[in-house]
Order: structure tokens, then C-alpha cells, then sequence
């Protein structure tokens, strides 16, 4: 039997006396490309937050890699070989975009991303290597963070909202870099509500309402208006 990459089994998670989560299931195995979408607001990332030890887990457990803590850590993410793409990208502004990728390195992982895969990846980060990493535009500043999280060399890599405020031209390419990706072996959680995207990347789904699960199944088996229900303001 594989071992799952992530696994949460009945988490309940809380910001304070804010219940966000509750009995939520989902598991991510080595490989896969898994969808979580729903409206705003309903704890979609909360569910990256919990796995971080950013929002308080108040029952249930969450399995990282081989790590099942009482109280998660963002280190022990890295560790385990998880790494996020967080929602608004968070490229520190002070550094270059050659020092911001650099930063994904910290966690010492050995595998095939460094500076020259991710610059072949991204050709755009190699002509602005010594460019302040915040003067990209929004869509190279995504491209950087996906960069950032690859040089971790992660078994699975957490997309939180990474269309947000991108161009369709941007998410078109996107897609192809994820599918690039993941077709080298990572494994993906991604979290999205651009439907077009995660047609063209996820193979699973997990559907979220109030911060629990209300559906999941193969995005193949699915059509675009049955998606697009959980994900409708």
C-alpha cells in the first residue's frame, strides 16, 4: 500500500474560538495532481495553515510524510518534503530573484531542481536573475514562487490560489508548467478556483463547503458545471 505524501483524517481546526475546519478528510499520495476547490471563505486555506501549525488543530491528525505531530510545524512541512506556494506569492522584497529562489535551498533536500533546471523552467528568472524580486509582474513574481518551492526539491508541492490576479494568457501558461511538474514526479495539492486550470492539471478533487468536505472524485469523470456549483459565489 502507498504511503500518503499528506494525509488529514477528521481535522477539526480553529484561529482561536474560530471553528474553520471540521472533520475534514483529504490525502495526497506520491505523484498525484489533487484539486481542493470551493467558494471563498469556506477554508481552503486553513487547510494549508493547519498542515503549517498556523491555525490550531483541535482534533483529528494530520500525517506529514512520516511525521503525525500533535502540533505541526511549518519546519516540519519542509522537512517531510512539502513545500507552499503561498497565497500572494510572499517573494521578500529586499532580495533578488536569484536570493529568493536561493531561499527554497535552505532545507538542504538532494534532488534534480537547482538554479539551472529552474532557470530552464523559467527563462524569464534567468534575464531578471539580479532584478529585486518584487519589481517582477504579478505572473513572473508566481513563476518565482513556484521556483522558490521547487528548489526545496519537494515530493509534494501546496498551490495555494496561484491564479490569483493573473492574466488567462498567464494561467494558460501555468497550467503547462504545473503539468511540466508534476509529470517529472512532484506531486501536487492545488488549490484554485479557476476551474479551466485545475481541468487541465488535477486528476482528483476535493470539494469544500463550510469548512468540510461535501464531494470528491476524478476530475476526468466530472463536467465543468458540476465543478463549477462549489465554486460559485
Amino acid at each position: 500500500m502507498t504511503t500518503a505524501l499528506l494525509e488529514l483524517d477528521r481535522v477539526d481546526a480553529c484561529y482561536g474560538a474560530a471553528h474553520v475546519l471540521h472533520r475534514l478528510s483529504l490525502s495526497v499520495l506520491p505523484g498525484e495532481r489533487v484539486a481542493l476547490i470551493g467558494r471563498n471563505g469556506v477554508g481552503k486555506t486553513t487547510v494549508v495553515n493547519t498542515v503549517l501549525g498556523l491555525a490550531a488543530l483541535r482534533g483529528g491528525r494530520v500525517r506529514i510524510g512520516r511525521r503525525e505531530p500533535a502540533r505541526p510545524r511549518p519546519y516540519m512541512a519542509a522537512n517531510e518534503g512539502v513545500a507552499v506556494v503561498p497565497q500572494g506569492r510572499c517573494i521578500v522584497a529586499n532580495l533578488t530573484v536569484e536570493e529568493n529562489l536561493l531561499l527554497g535551498s535552505a532545507v538542504r533536500r538532494k534532488g534534480p531542481w537547482q538554479l539551472d533546471s529552474v532557470y530552464a523552467l523559467f527563462p524569464i528568472l534567468r534575464e531578471r536573475a539580479h532584478t529585486p524580486g518584487t519589481a517582477l509582474s504579478g505572473g513572473q513574481q508566481q513563476m518565482l514562487a513556484i521556483g522558490r518551492a521547487l528548489m526545496a526539491n519537494p515530493a509534494l508541492i501546496l498551490l495555494d490560489e496561484p491564479t490569483e490576479g493573473l492574466a488567462p494568457v498567464i494561467v494558460d501558461q501555468l497550467a503547462d508548467i504545473l503539468n511540466r511538474v508534476a509529470d517529472q514526479g512532484t506531486a501536487l495539492l492545488l488549490i484554485e478556483q479557476n476551474l479551466s486550470l485545475v481541468m487541465r492539471v488535477a486528476r482528483r478533487y476535493y470539494a469544500l463547503a463550510k469548512g468540510a468536505v461535501v464531494a470528491d472524485g476524478e476530475v476526468a469523470h466530472e463536467s465543468l458545471d458540476a465543478l463549477q456549483r462549489h465554486v460559485m459565489v
